[in-house]
């Protein structure tokens, strides 16, 4: 194998790359291909300069078909793992930097144009409980080319992982960098590398947690029988207690130390600050720290599709008291990730707590206004809408960082809750799927847009509406928010920051609350017809009774006057 010294466009279906750069380099490698799949790229070999940072020298992979796609990842000297990346469509760029030292850099890199849906059969999966096995595809017969297969072990809590391979035979070279299996601490595979081992062994690995991932990559050069492995539990001593705690939200950080801890270090409350000094701690029989993210000289950076907010407490010794540890630092850092689950990381030396990472998520949501001016949110719900009414929809960001934008990338209309099939687009990666739909420019914190209630309401009884929102740094002129519509086979766009949903509804025709008051109120109005019929039959009754009353007496007093003129009449005559 072999490339370019400096950057090529590449074409073929897959390829193996040998690249040797020295100082001050910045070439760029482009992958593309019209094949209607995606491409798997793998770094299974990298060393760059001693003491190089991710600032000064790295790898970094997009998205796409130049340095203005997506962020897909970065390598660099700290990358504690075999980067794998997986492109979206049928392009993909990756740029390597180096920095002003004289040192001759290595890398190995091989890609392949793949389908997602095609995978071998037993090539990766979940597997759970105190122990169990597994084996490459197609074991004891040769494994396929090309295979990219991902295990995800996980044991009972308070145990670690024992994982033994009992029968190994994969291709063997220098560095492991043709066929490989990775074993990882955790359900990831992107830190915590354990070990990556080839050729013929029986290698033994053991977690630190009851979570273990397992890794078989493959290429097309040679294919031996693979691999049998077993694993076992093996339980963990009683948890500590951590003396030393972190916790993040959308609106700050909080870190917590205990007095004892402070004290079998030397030191006492008095020694503690952070980067900005003024910002006090509270103390009781805790010391606590607790501050708004973009306070107190909290340091923000973005890393990929997520954004950390870093701060340090110094604790250095004053006066007379005598300290075991001096000029002692414990980083804070929060890392804000959509999909994170709320872990605590923890990094010692000597017993000294060096750093605290801890997963946070933005707090966003959604709500329809009354009018343009997003002043009045609408409470009601379902919320009830004239067919073609102009609705007016708000996302909304709780932060107290004042730097961040939002924007509304995807919305999405369904009569199911969970927004399965049918759909209907209203806006898609920043354009306007429906014509009714006008977006307002991102404001703050805030991501707003308006549309007219659509044709599914003529359709179904209830909507719901769903929106895909992306938070980027305000700082950035050139970031996702800034973009607009970007039609999807305009794919080279700048990295978003943050990325999360949003869900609203349901929303429902105010004929059909119409209906629904009308058959509540029928049972009521029949009820009521009863007694008032009753009323009127009972009231004509006794009208009826009335007039024949009057007209026997007008009878009788005519028959009187009658029988009276007749006498008169008579009496008339004879006279």
């Amino acid at each position: 194998p072999g490339a370019p010294r400096c950057g090529a466009s590449l074409h073929e279906l897959n390829k193996a790359l040998r690249i040797e750069l020295n100082a001050n380099a910045s070439c760029t490698w482009q992958i593309q291909r019209n094949a209607n799949q995606t491409i798997r790229l793998i770094f299974s070999y990298f060393k760059f300069a001693p003491s190089s940072s991710c600032e000064t020298e790295s790898i970094t992979v997009y998205d796409g078909p130049s340095a203005n796609s997506p962020l897909l990842g970065q390598v660099c000297n700290s990358t504690d793992a075999v980067p794998v990346l997986e492109s979206s469509s049928d392009s993909l760029t990756f740029l390597v930097t180096t920095n002003s030292v004289d040192f001759t850099r290595n890398f190995f890199v091989f890609y392949y144009f793949f389908s997602p849906e095609s995978k071998p059969e037993n090539c990766g999966g979940q597997l759970a409980g105190p122990n169990g096995t597994f084996s490459s595809p197609n074991y004891p017969a040769p494994y396929p080319a090309f295979t990219y297969c991902v295990w995800y072990i996980q044991t009972p809590k308070n145990s670690k992982i024992n994982l033994q391979f009992q029968d190994f035979f994969l291709e063997l070279d220098k560095n492991c960098q043709l066929d490989f299996t990775a074993v990882y601490n955790g359900l990831t595979t992107t830190t915590g590398l354990i070990g990556k081992v080839c050729g013929r062994a029986q290698p033994t690995f053991e977690s630190s947690s009851n979570v273990m991932t397992v890794v078989l990559a493959t290429d097309s050069s040679s294919s031996y029988r693979g691999f049998s492995a077993q694993y076992s539990s093996v339980p963990l001593p009683a948890p500590v207690e951590p003396d030393t705690f972190l916790t993040c939200s959308s609106d700050s950080m909080k870190i917590v130390l205990s007095k004892s801890y402070l004290a079998s270090l030397g030191y006492n409350e008095a020694h503690l600050q952070l980067i900005d000094p003024s910002c006090r701690p509270v103390v009781t029989d805790l010391v606590t720290f607790s501050f708004p993210l973009a306070s107190c000289g909290t340091i923000k950076k973005e890393e990929g599709h997520s954004i950390t907010y870093t701060n340090i407490i110094s604790l250095s010794s004053t006066g007379n008291i005598i300290t075991r540890q001096k000029n002692t630092e414990v980083i804070a850092k929060c890392k804000m990730e959509n999909n994170s689950t709320l872990e605590v990381f923890y990094v010692t030396r000597n017993n000294v707590i060096q750093n605290i990472t801890a997963m946070g998520r933005y707090n966003v949501s959604m709500a329809f206004y009354n009018s343009d001016s997003f002043s009045e949110p609408i409470h009601q719900s379902p919320y009830y809408v004239d067919l073609n009414q102009t609705l007016f929809a708000q996302v909304s960001l709780q932060s107290t960082d004042p730097n961040l934008l939002v924007f509304v990338d995807t919305c999405t209309a369904s009569p199911q809750p969970d927004f399965a099939s049918p759909t209907y687009d209203l806006i898609r990666s920043g354009c306007n799927k429906d014509d009714t739909v006008v977006t307002y420019p991102p404001l703050e914190h805030h991501g707003r847009f308006k549309f007219n209630a659509f044709r599914f309401l003529r359709s179904f009884p209830s909507v719901y509406l769903q929106c895909d929102i992306v938070i980027c740094d305000s700082n950035n002129s050139n970031s996702r928010c800034t973009k607009g519509c970007v039609p999807r086979h305009k794919r080279a766009i700048s990295p978003y920051t943050w990325k999360t949903n949003t869900a609203v509804g349901p929303i429902r025709l105010k004929r059909d609350l119409r209906s629904a008051e009308h058959s509540e109120s029928l049972p009521t109005a029949d009820a009521e017809e009863t007694p008032n019929l009753q009323q009127y039959n009972f009231y004509t009754f006794a009208f009826v009774v009335l007039i024949s009353n009057i007209l026997i007496v007008v009878a009788v007093i005519l028959k009187c006057h009658n029988h009276q003129a007749g006498y008169s009449y008579q009496k008339l005559r004879s006279s």
